[in-house]
């Protein structure tokens, strides 16, 4: 049974590093400010939550695995509520999103 519990804390903590490192590439390759919010707040939710989810698999059912629960729980809420708070404030001080006919070589160009 130990053996079954390590492999599937392998597995959720390598899935949630790897949704990281995504969203941190997404932070490089993707054009502008909105796109890139998007993709760094959906990954980071994701990989905080298999790396969190694999903690909890790997301590067992504890009183440090429902305190990790709560925290999991607080991200799931705060995390997307606070990148749309970032985008609004950002669209009310005049950032403007990157339209496809922005890009030079566009379908309209």
């Amino acid at each position: 049974m130990l053996e079954i519990q390590s492999i599937f804390s392998i597995l959720f903590v390598t899935t949630g590093i790897i949704f990281m490192l995504m969203g941190s590439i997404g932070i490089l390759r993707l054009p502008d400010f909105y796109s890139r919010t998007h993709a760094v707040s959906k990954s980071d939710t994701l990989g905080v939550f298999f790396v969190i989810i694999g903690l909890i698999i790997y301590e067992g059912f504890t009183l440090s695995s429902g305190k990790l629960f709560l925290i999991v729980l607080f991200i799931a809420l705060s995390n997307p509520i606070g990148t749309h708070a970032l985008a609004r404030a950002a669209l009310k001080k005049g950032i403007r999103p990157l339209l496809h006919d922005d890009k030079k070589g566009g379908p309209s160009s």
